[in-house]
Order: C-alpha cells, then structure tokens, then sequence
C-alpha cells in the first residue's frame, strides 16, 4: 500500500473518531492517558489508526469477542443501554468502541459482521481488533482480566470504561444486568465539557 493511500485512510480513520485536524497543534496527553499506549487499531471496514486517534471525545470502552455467546452480548446492551439514556445531542458527542480478545479470528470482515448482526450504529460505534500484544496491554489498563481456555473461548470479566477527551479513565461499570445511572451520569458530565 503506498504512502498516500495509507495517509489517505489514516486521517479517514481519524476524522471518524473526531481527531483534530492533522495541522491543529497537538497538546501533550497527561501521563494517566490511555492514549500513552502504543498499539494500533483496525475497525471493522479495515482502517488502520493509533488508539490515541480516538483523542477529542469522550469515549466508552470495552473488550469482547464475537464468537462469545453468554457475556459479550451482555456487554454490548450493557454499552447500548448507556447510549441510549443520552439525549440525541449527547450521543453524537460520545464513541462506543469494543476491542477483541480475538485478533485471531476476529478479522475486520468478522467484526463488520458483528456490527451488522448487532445493529451498532458504526458511524459512533467502533468494533476493532489489536494485535495480541496491545490486547494485553489494554486489557492490564482496563483492569480485564481474561485467559483464553482450550476450546477457543475467553473468560474474562465485564469491565466497562468512560474516557474522557485525553483517554483519562473517569469511571468503570461492570453491570450487565440493567443501567448503570452512575455510568450515565459520568458520560452526561464528560460530554457536557464538550
């Protein structure tokens, strides 16, 4: 792929999360950012961008993978259920963004399954896949905790979290079993910043 080509869909992938323009002058990220880590995402259409492209909103976050049958489903009502309790104004403030355990098979043309199957709205919601590596890395800095078992699957636990603008994490909810109004109320607040 040449370097324009791959310019080119960079900043396409960048403008999808709301990154400044390439000629704005970046500030320094604090030192708790999320966005200090070096790992790259690849979203369901196949773009290509730093975790640090997410920078300018608020952003939920969690990890998940497709074949999962009992908690990842869970995990994305859960994240739905948030989305929904915000005003229509809000929600065009706020990504949604889950990153496989499965980078294995959870392929861009899996992920882009997914979000069709789920009925996530991918102009806001972002299903992404990492190497093996940054899976570890996020995961540590999520406080997940997961290990992949013999037939193929993950346990892991149900950890959701609110960025702010500058990936600072501001609040967590493990709830799967209905809203979590703490959780709305920290997005309502982020995105009232904004």
């Amino acid at each position: 792929m040449s370097l324009s080509v791959r310019l080119a869909a960079f900043i396409a992938f960048a403008w999808a999360f709301g990154a400044p323009p390439a000629d704005a002058a970046p500030t320094a990220l604090p030192g708790d950012s999320l966005y200090q880590l070096d790992l790259a995402l690849t979203d369901q259409d196949a773009r290509s961008a730093p975790l640090a492209a997410l920078r300018g909103k608020p952003v939920l976050i969690a990890m998940f993978y497709t074949s999962c049958q009992f908690v990842c489903p869970l995990i994305i009502e859960s994240l739905r259920r948030v989305d929904n309790a915000l005003t229509p104004q809000e929600r065009a403030q706020l990504h949604v963004v889950l990153v496989s355990f499965d980078p294995e098979r959870d392929t861009p043309r899996v992920l882009n399954a997914t979000a069709v199957e789920r009925h996530v709205d991918t102009s806001r919601w972002t299903l992404a896949r990492t190497d093996a590596s940054g899976v570890r890395k996020l995961a540590a800095v999520l406080g997940v905790q997961y290990r992949a078992i013999e037939n193929g699957d993950f346990n892991h636990s149900t950890v959701i979290s609110l960025l702010d603008s500058n990936g600072r994490i501001v609040a967590h909810s493990s709830r799967t079993d209905g809203i979590d109004t703490d959780l709305v109320q920290a997005a309502q607040r982020e995105l009232a910043k904004h």
